[in-house]
């Protein structure tokens, strides 16, 4: 099935932690320690506040663009602005949608592999000649939902996992960023 397929298919907590996770992979684009979403992840197995975890986050990253941002760290930053106050509502499916987007541009933008295919057709399915870290989000982001669907509640911590993997990778692309940078 394909991620276009499946984020139609998913019910609100799985949009909400697909979401989530995209913005998670892409904290290390915006300073974020791995703990910061945490209260968020927590929101969504029931046991924490979704609002409030919302704000703190908001809050410890800082609220307006910053001009000397790149272009994917302020695709991470509106991917945090545009976070619903709540997880249930009915802009969770758009939210969630347009992070999946943003966090493939993201890892577009720093995969030095030329990838002239639409977005739209990668999260349709077709997959042919794509760079490997653009591919390997896409897989993350498939996992997550299929986990969710399979899952449920008890599905979060395994796309936590997903997340935190996919975070450790997009961290090392950052560094070695900055390190040719120097």
């Amino acid at each position: 099935m394909s991620l276009v397929e499946l984020i139609a298919q998913a019910d609100e907590r799985g949009l909400a932690a697909s979401g989530l996770a995209c913005l998670d992979r892409c904290v290390p684009l915006l300073g974020g320690d791995d703990e910061l979403l945490r209260p968020l992840w927590a929101s969504l197995a029931d046991t924490g506040d979704w609002g409030a975890g919302l704000e703190v986050a908001r809050g410890k990253l800082g609220g307006g663009e910053d001009a000397a941002e790149d272009a994917a760290a302020l695709l991470a930053r509106r991917m945090l602005d545009a976070a619903p106050a709540t997880p249930d509502a009915a802009e969770v499916r758009v939210w969630a949608d347009a992070c999946s987007v943003a966090s493939l541009q993201i890892h577009r933008l720093l995969d030095p592999a030329a990838d002239d295919a639409p977005l739209d057709a990668r999260r349709g399915g077709r997959t042919e000649g794509m760079p490997p870290l653009v591919a390997a989000e896409l897989r993350r982001q498939v996992i997550v939902l299929e986990v969710l669907a399979g899952h449920g509640t008890a599905g979060l911590r395994r796309a936590l996992e997903v997340s935190v993997e996919g975070r450790r990778v997009l961290r090392a692309v950052v560094s070695r960023r900055a390190r040719g940078r120097s």
